[in-house]
């Protein structure tokens, strides 16, 4: 999750050219100071650039208040609900130090909001009031835009991470994986490929689509469900993250539930040579009769 000095250039190259919101935009021109990013503030060390201003824009007036409220975010950030949340956050918790205040465009925010706010109500927290987006200014005013790709093209569907904790599964007994089997709508055998990606902080993952085994296609049509497993991966990132837990590539039984127009993985498991378990499950599938099918 580093985003070093090209992502600075970057960012500057989407200022606009006018001025920042609120009276409190005009006490920080007067009252602010530079200081440098300090190691244990995890949020921002290393995000591009090295000084801060304080106060912040979030009114934060010392640095230990800075460190210890946006050190809350940082279970959101490794939910991955959005490759620009960090650079949101950061804007606000360690304004760059130039010669005037830059704040996040609204169309930023929204854009964060959208994926991150349903990840913060899974656990009770609405998204704060302090984040309003209609506080930020428009897009053709001076501020920082959306690095990543804009979630509405068609070439790409912005990560959105699920409720559900999603990890790998222990292979414990031949009998517990096909009871998942028949308590799931699909399972399919597939491999995943990690993308190699420089541009954002969620890393891509591809179906390879000469290595799908369906075993269980349930409501979905078999030649359906490569693209919509693909879909899951693009739009899933935390899971197919956790899945993959750093490999470049893996071959996974997953097994999950059909949702209207997306799928949702609830069981993962490796196909290494050691899940002995897993392998004896998948040849004793083709003859095993699911308990609402017996009589």
């Amino acid at each position: 999750s580093r985003l070093g000095g090209p992502w600075l250039l970057g960012l500057l190259a989407h200022l606009l050219l006018w001025g920042s919101p609120g009276t409190w935009a005009s006490y920080l021109r007067r009252s602010s100071s530079c200081m440098p990013i300090p190691h244990h503030m995890a949020l921002c060390y290393d995000i591009g650039y090295s000084e801060m201003r304080i106060p912040n824009l979030l009114e934060h007036e010392t640095m230990t208040e800075v460190i210890q409220q946006s050190s809350s975010w940082l279970p959101l950030l490794a939910r991955e609900c959005h490759p620009d949340a960090r650079i949101f956050l950061c804007s606000l918790f360690a304004p760059i130090c130039l010669d005037r205040l830059i704040y996040p465009c609204r169309s930023l925010c929204e854009a964060v909001q959208r994926s991150c706010a349903p990840v913060m109500a899974c656990y009770g927290y609405p998204w704060p009031e302090i984040l309003n987006c209609n506080k930020f200014p428009a897009d053709h005013e001076l501020c920082i835009a959306a690095v990543s790709m804009d979630e509405n093209s068609s070439s790409r569907r912005m990560p959105r991470a699920s409720c559900k904790d999603c990890e790998l599964e222990e292979a414990s007994t031949a009998r517990e994986i096909l009871e998942s089997l028949c308590a799931n709508d699909f399972a399919v055998k597939i491999r995943i490929l990690r993308r190699n990606t420089t541009t954002t902080t969620i890393s891509d993952f591809d179906l390879d689509p000469s290595k799908v085994e369906v075993l269980k296609h349930g409501p979905l049509l078999r030649t359906e469900i490569p693209a919509r497993l693909q879909q899951w991966l693009d739009i899933d990132a935390t899971c197919a993250h956790n899945i993959m837990r750093g490999t470049q590539a893996g071959v996974f039984i997953v097994s999950g539930e059909v949702q209207s127009d997306k799928v949702v993985v609830n069981k993962a498991y490796a196909w290494q040579k050691r899940n002995r378990n897993l392998h004896q499950a998948v040849r004793r599938w083709k003859h095993h009769r699911c308990p609402e099918q017996v009589g």
